[in-house]
């Protein structure tokens, strides 16, 4: 099996973050025994982590327990650098990208990276997604947004197309969630702000025409399932039938542009995923598992692999054929 979505965080020392911005920089404390840490905000604890986050090695033995072949790894959205300065933001991003290609370098066929880019500068950004890939990055991830621009923003989509004309795969991560103070508790912004962020995230490309622009070439993909979004297209093509704003900019049917998108299948309930294939396509649904995060699937593969509604062959291309095509490998 192939996981496509799974994340890692390199052992950046507090002096080496310090370096590039000492309040925003994230590093990792690694506690004595080895095997528990915190990723670090300054002084603040962002997230507890474990081994497997930062060792390849340690990573790959879970990998052989679970039955996984190869892991797709991409930076920890905390790594992103979209709201610093661009100059600082650049060299990050560049040391990132090989600290994630030196983590997979002892595995070669089992670890695969996704890059990071300086998003606010589109030189820039374009400029490092295609180092990074000559490098041996396997495509790039970027957040769902950059401040208050969503990704139908001229910027991002002239990114996207960027990404469509090199070749280069795109996973939209959700990140920086909106709610503010609504959302403080229950961990209430990973179960009800970041479906939402996706969902907005690929409304926002169908809506504004975008999709018209980027090249039917372009290899994107949005995690968690795709958000809220397959379950909530019916509404969407209600709205744009009978409200002349909401087909302004949008020529087709919006359920029309779904199979456009690649979607991971960190959905956890068999409900869900039959949606989820029966909206997107099961040619673009990948197994994917947020792997090593406690909110991600636990026994990675177990939904497709148990599905019944899933055929054989259906389930090779969830787990494994369909992040083949889709990243080259």
């Amino acid at each position: 099996m192939i996981d496509m979505h799974s994340h890692f965080f390199p052992a950046v020392s507090r002096e080496e973050a310090a370096a590039f911005d000492a309040q925003r920089a994230p590093w990792l404390a690694i506690r004595p025994n080895g095997v528990d840490g915190d990723i670090m905000l300054g002084e603040r604890a962002f997230r507890p982590v474990y081994r497997a986050l930062w060792d390849p090695d340690y990573r790959v033995d879970e990998m052989d327990r679970q039955g996984i072949a190869t892991q797709i790894v991409c930076a920890t959205p905390v790594m992103f650098a979209d709201a610093w300065d661009t100059a600082t933001a650049v060299d990050w991003s560049a040391r990132m990208n090989d600290r994630a290609l030196a983590f997979c370098a002892g595995h070669p066929t089992r670890l695969k990276a996704l890059a990071q880019v300086p998003l606010q500068d589109l030189e820039k950004a374009c400029a490092e997604a295609l180092r990074a890939k000559r490098a041996g990055c396997v495509g790039v991830q970027i957040g769902n947004h950059l401040g208050d621009k969503d990704l139908d923003d001229e910027h991002l989509v002239d990114f996207l197309i960027h990404c469509a004309e090199q070749a280069i795969p795109v996973l939209v991560h959700p990140w920086d969630m909106m709610g503010g103070q609504r959302m403080k508790k229950w961990m209430l912004p990973w179960l009800v702000a970041m479906p939402a962020e996706t969902q907005l995230s690929m409304l926002s490309l169908i809506l504004s025409g975008a999709m018209e622009r980027i090249p039917a070439s372009l290899k994107i993909c949005f995690a968690h399932g795709g958000g809220s979004f397959a379950y909530m297209l019916g509404r969407v093509d209600n709205a744009w039938r009978h409200r002349d704003i909401v087909r302004k900019d949008c020529p087709q049917l919006p359920s029309s542009y779904a199979r456009r998108f690649h979607v991971d299948g960190i959905v956890f309930e068999p409900g869900a995923l039959r949606l989820l294939v029966d909206v997107m396509g099961v040619e673009r649904v990948m197994l994917g598992s947020d792997y090593p995060f406690p909110l991600g699937e636990q026994r990675i593969g177990a939904l497709v692999l148990s599905a019944d509604f899933l055929s054989d062959a259906q389930r090779q291309r969830i787990t494994r054929d369909n992040a083949t095509a889709f990243f080259g490998l």
